[in-house]
């Protein structure tokens, strides 16, 4: 049985001066829209709050914010002034959307003791709680990165589970995307979906932009015949909103899940993969 990791801003609020606390803002938004995550950051964010650069703390790919290595992560986490011993917070500007991903980031290189602030920024602002401007320079910091062992799904990796049907593989994008209703927005991407995969769009996840109950969370999945002892793996556009659905798993006391970190982004990219459409 695993801890849902979201803390109240109540929690959060009595531990804002712990010396051992950190908090990261990763904020994200779909590129070609008029948002910019770190200038947004610059004007308002929780005290003492770093900003996680998603695109930027990421391996050299062809694919967008890819998992860095183990090296890497260690870097960019201690150039923040982040610790793997630290209590660490994370958020997001709207609703729950880029700090799950996150919040997976760090977990997965070995972060103890890492959470998700429920309701984000925007509920903690409602609240009339502390918020600053400006950026932080945080003291450099140590954090120990190690890769945990199976929790990246290759493409080849998915192709086998979905052929096979020895995995469950959810797929976060929008009904008319995983359709192929819609067309991608990334140039040369095809639309629809890996065959094999069940349609689960993290917005079904949410209510009001935040992490529904674990009772309804267990009917959602319910619906999908969802098997508690088979593998999962979770998929979307770009390896951003699966960590929603993997965050609903462990809320739900599932762990174990692998994310598929190219998704659609590297999947619709490479003509060798078959590609269904329709629901």
């Amino acid at each position: 049985m695993t801890t849902c990791p979201l803390v109240s801003s109540d929690w959060l609020a009595e531990r804002l001066d712990d010396p051992h606390m950190r908090l990261i803002d990763a904020s994200w938004h779909l590129p070609g829209g008029d948002r910019n995550a770190q200038k947004e950051h610059e004007q308002s964010h929780i005290r003492g709050a770093v900003f996680f650069d998603i695109d930027r703390y990421a391996a050299p790919s062809d694919l967008p914010h890819m998992m860095p290595s183990a090296s890497d992560f260690a870097s960019f986490a201690g150039a923040l002034g982040l610790a793997d011993t630290d209590t660490l917070v994370v958020y997001n500007t709207c609703g729950l959307f880029s700090a799950p991903r996150v919040w997976w980031m760090f977990k997965t290189f070995g972060a103890q003791k890492v959470y998700i602030l429920d309701g984000g920024l925007p509920k903690w602002i409602t609240e009339g709680r502390p918020v600053e401007s400006g950026t932080v320079a945080p003291s450099p910091a140590v954090f120990k990165a190690q890769l945990a062992a199976n929790a990246i799904a290759s493409a080849e990796q998915v192709l086998a589970g979905a052929t096979s049907g020895q995995d469950q593989i959810y797929d976060a994008r929008s009904q008319v995307r995983y359709s192929g209703q819609q067309k991608e927005s990334r140039p040369g991407l095809r639309s629809g979906h890996i065959p094999g995969t069940v349609n689960l769009p993290f917005t079904e996840l949410l209510n009001e932009g935040r992490l529904k109950p674990r009772d309804q969370l267990q009917e959602v999945f319910a619906a999908l015949d969802f098997d508690p002892a088979k593998p999962v793996i979770t998929t979307c556009g770009s390896g951003i909103t699966a960590a929603v659905i993997y965050l609903a798993l462990e809320c739900m006391g599932v762990s174990g899940a692998r994310i598929y970190d190219g998704s659609w982004t590297e999947w619709g990219g490479r003509d060798e993969l078959p590609v269904a459409t329709g629901t």
